[in-house]
Parts: C-alpha cells; sequence; structure tokens
C-alpha cells in the first residue's frame, strides 16, 4: 500500500487507489455516481473533424504554445522556464471520445481499471479515463493512470516521476506537493525512468464536448527537481479543468465519496 504525505484517509468505493492518509478530513460535498455527458447532435461531424484535424496537429501545437494561458503567463514564458530548468514541454490535444454518442463521453472508453487505453502524452495527460477520479493525495506506490487522468479533467496538477529517482528527489517532490496541495496529485509511474514530469489537462467548460473540443493536455519531462520551474507550471495550468470543477472541490484527501 502506498502512503500519502497528507496523512488523511479517505476510502473511495471501487476504486483501487492506494490508501491515502489517516487524519479524518471533512470533504467538501460531492457526487458519488459517475457523471454523464449530453449528446449532442453536433458529435455526428467528429469523424469528419477528426480526419482533418490529425492532418494539423503539429500546426494547432504551435499555436497553442503561442497563446496565453486564461488568467496566467504566456505558454511561451512557461516553456522558456522549464527549459532554463533543463525541462521540454509539450501541449496536445486529447484524442477524441471513442464511442462520441454515448453520453458519459470519455468514461466510455474506460469502463473498468484494466482497460486498454490510448493517450496522446505520456504520461498521460488527458482524453479517456476512469468513471471515479483517485482520491486526492500524494503516492509513494503507482496509483492507476486510468483514474489520475481523471483528477486531470478536474482541473489537477499531477506529479509523476520514474523508478529511477532517487528518494532524496522524491522527498522534495513531497515538499513541493506539501508547500501548496489543493488540486495536486503526486505518484510514480513505469515506463519514466529517471525523468519526473507534470501534467495537467486545461480547456474551457462552456466549449467541452462542442464542435469536437476537448481542451489541450500538457506535459513537462523534467530530468531534475527545479522549484522555480515546477512553480510556474503549477500556476499556469492549475484549476483550469475542462469541467471547470472548482479547486476548493479538489481538497487533499477527499475522492468521489468523500
Amino acid at each position: 500500500m502506498g502512503r500519502c504525505y497528507d496523512r488523511q484517509r479517505v476510502v473511495a468505493k471501487k476504486t483501487r487507489t492506494p490508501p491515502p492518509p489517516r487524519r479524518p478530513v471533512q470533504a467538501p460535498k460531492r457526487r458519488e455516481t459517475p457523471h454523464t455527458r449530453p449528446t449532442l447532435d453536433l458529435r455526428r461531424r467528429r469523424q469528419i473533424l477528426y480526419g482533418v484535424a490529425a492532418a494539423g496537429i503539429a500546426g494547432l501545437v504551435a499555436v497553442v504554445l503561442a497563446i496565453l494561458i486564461p488568467g496566467g503567463a504566456s505558454a511561451k514564458d512557461v516553456a522558456k522556464t522549464l527549459a532554463a530548468a533543463g525541462c521540454t514541454l509539450k501541449s496536445m490535444p486529447p484524442l477524441p471520445p471513442t464511442h462520441p454518442k454515448d453520453p458519459s463521453g470519455y468514461h466510455a472508453d474506460v469502463p473498468t481499471l484494466t482497460t486498454k487505453v490510448k493517450w496522446s502524452t505520456f504520461p498521460p495527460s488527458a482524453g479517456g479515463h476512469y468513471p471515479l477520479w483517485a482520491i486526492w493525495g500524494f503516492y509513494t506506490q503507482p496509483v492507476n493512470p486510468r483514474q489520475v487522468v481523471h483528477n486531470e479533467e478536474h482541473g489537477g496538477v499531477v506529479i509523476w516521476w520514474g523508478p529511477k529517482v532517487p528518494k532524496p528527489t522524491v522527498d522534495k517532490l513531497a515538499a513541493f506537493y506539501q508547500s501548496n496541495p489543493v488540486a495536486m496529485f503526486g505518484t510514480p509511474i513505469a515506463g519514466l525512468g529517471d525523468k519526473i514530469a507534470l501534467t495537467a489537462w486545461t480547456g474551457q467548460s462552456s466549449r467541452y464536448y462542442h464542435d469536437n473540443y476537448y481542451g489541450i493536455g500538457h506535459v513537462a519531462i523534467c530530468s531534475s527537481y527545479n522549484e522555480k520551474a515546477f512553480k510556474a507550471f503549477r500556476d499556469a495550468y492549475r484549476g483550469k479543468g475542462p469541467e471547470g470543477i472548482p479547486m476548493s472541490a479538489d481538497q487533499p484527501g477527499t475522492g468521489p465519496n468523500g
């Protein structure tokens, strides 16, 4: 079982997330059942428009990196700060839902915690995910990424690290998390080696699922921890998930049944 640094205990039904902390939390009221999406007539054009969009992804990424992040610094400035710290930043739209007419939206792509799912980035920064998100916290054992992507949809910034990252560095990541843990999440992940990654999913809630708009996923890959760079990423992208859920609902130790 993983140990969560914020020392609160909340158990979510039907999840396999390592148990978070042991201090009781007065959690905000949250829905206890997977949310659904309204079926939109506009989704009928998804197949045609997606084919066109796929050809222009490279151009779209370039545009994304040049526009202003809502309510914050420009993506170009964030990329510059990350680059100075030895990090690379990539922004990519998520793959569209594979079942566009299903009112469950992206949840229909991942009905179980073992369902095979494709994402546009690694670690995943947006796209298909399990209907129940993971309990917010910082974990020392891997949390299923199918759940963690759902935390991103809610506006969370996720800190990922590979199995070869040394413990002193993980301790620094934990301290960074603890310094401002709302809408933050930490978990190791296989396949990242000795690298650290930061991910977030941003988007306009008024456009989400309309005209094949699914927001943008952001992923920064770093060779080491750098406080200035990590703060720049966090402050630029946190709390801007495509569902428009407020950060106050993403308290550490809370989950679907919190």
